[in-house]
């Protein structure tokens, strides 16, 4: 195993226009479950110059009805509530238009419980979970520490409305790491959109600010690898400098290409979408083990097929920092949770409109808000016990 070694991970804004999508997307979800939290809704959402469009299915009861007055009232809020007010992408102006329809009758079928069938999942796929201990998110450094330079910047911009910076931006880490472990930052590189006639030192000073409040201390990368801006002026941005879709940034959203992907994205998809529901099962998964002291590092992967509620498989990877084999982790781990779509969902508690929060700086490595069921049930570390017992 190569232990000196460069890695790099990037994390983009809420407002860089494939994010602004993500965050529509799953503000129709949360809609939608919270009118009924067993809504079937996939939602694809698309952002252009002062254009918004989104289309997709879903399926409610009879007697629950949802309008397009009321979906473009909550697009309009959500744009709003990212901070775009600008002349090529603006709540208010844009031009918006909804096109979903009902959930496809032959997959509704597959997915519904009936008889002796158990739910099935709402579509074929693999899905893959990760944690590690480079933090004490047990996430790995490059992504984590991208996300919280973001997430810093758009706590100033959020806190004062003559903030020099507009929502889109870009950040991105290279570490070093030495015997398997992130010592420093080797460079930085951050790309934020900001008001006309801005001085680029102004900004710079910002940035730095931020990432020395966000890296650990002595981690900060020479000066001749921090940039900023790197292309000079960055007034033109979002949606007016570039489309966006949905579902177009899903390293940024898992673990910053530290390990594999199935490939399926999340938001806009209502947790009976095991490309959603599964990652987040075996993240948890995966953090429990690590939580547990069982391995430095773990990846787990499941796969499911359309209509069948049971995984087709389930493989754990430790990458030789197992304390056990890790084929006795497949068996622990196995009984722990109902793998069913139902079980899922059930267990993690995702029927609920908790899903907005996910669309930016990440799904993992986040905090439960303990005010809020089901969110962020999948960080929780309350399987470690269960693990420890069978050992």
């Amino acid at each position: 195993m190569k232990n000196n070694y460069l890695f790099t991970s990037e994390s983009v804004s809420e407002g860089h226009p494939d994010k602004i999508c993500d965050r529509i997307s799953d503000a129709v979800v949360d809609l939608m479950l919270y009118k009924y939290p067993e809504a079937r809704v996939a939602c694809e959402t698309m952002v252009s110059t002062n254009r918004t469009i989104i289309a997709g299915e879903y399926r409610l009861p009879k007697g629950i009805d949802i309008t397009n007055d009321e979906i473009e009232k909550l697009v309009r809020k959500t744009v709003y509530d990212i901070g775009y007010e600008q002349e090529g992408f603006h709540w208010e102006k844009m031009h918006f238009e909804c096109h979903l329809h009902s959930q496809s009758s032959d997959i509704a079928i597959g997915v519904d419980k009936s008889g002796n069938k158990d739910e099935g999942a709402g579509d074929q796929g693999l899905m893959f979970g990760y944690a590690c201990n480079e933090t004490d998110a047990l996430m790995p450094a490059p992504i984590y520490y991208s996300h919280k330079i973001l997430k810093e910047l758009a706590k100033i911009r959020h806190n004062d409305k003559n903030s020099i910076l507009l929502p889109d931006s870009k950040s991105q880490i290279t570490l070093e790491y030495k015997d398997g472990k992130p010592v420093k930052a080797n460079s930085v590189v951050v790309s934020t959109q900001h008001k006309n006639n801005c001085s680029q030192d102004d900004i710079r000073e910002i940035i730095r600010e931020t990432v020395n409040k966000v890296l650990p201390e002595g981690w900060m990368c020479p000066e001749d690898e921090f940039y900023v801006n790197p292309t000079g002026i960055f007034e033109i941005g979002g949606p007016n400098g570039d489309a966006g879709l949905t579902g177009r940034k899903i390293i940024v959203d898992t673990y910053g290409g530290a390990s594999p992907h199935g490939g399926g994205a999340f938001s806009g998809k209502d947790p009976t979408k095991v490309d959603r529901s599964a990652a987040y099962l075996t993240r948890y998964l995966a953090k429990n083990v690590v939580a547990a002291g069982l391995a430095s590092k773990c990846t787990i992967q499941i796969a499911y097929a359309i209509g069948v509620s049971k995984p087709l498989s389930l493989y754990v990877n430790t990458d030789g920092t197992g304390k056990i084999n890790d084929s006795e982790i497949e068996k622990i781990i196995i009984n722990l949770v109902d793998m069913s779509p139902r079980g899922i969902r059930e267990h993690l508690k995702l029927n609920k409109p908790i899903y907005v929060p996910t669309s930016a700086y990440g799904h993992f490595g986040r905090v439960p808000d303990e005010s809020v069921e089901g969110s962020f049930s999948w960080e929780k570390t309350d399987l470690v016990d269960d693990i420890l017992k069978d050992i």
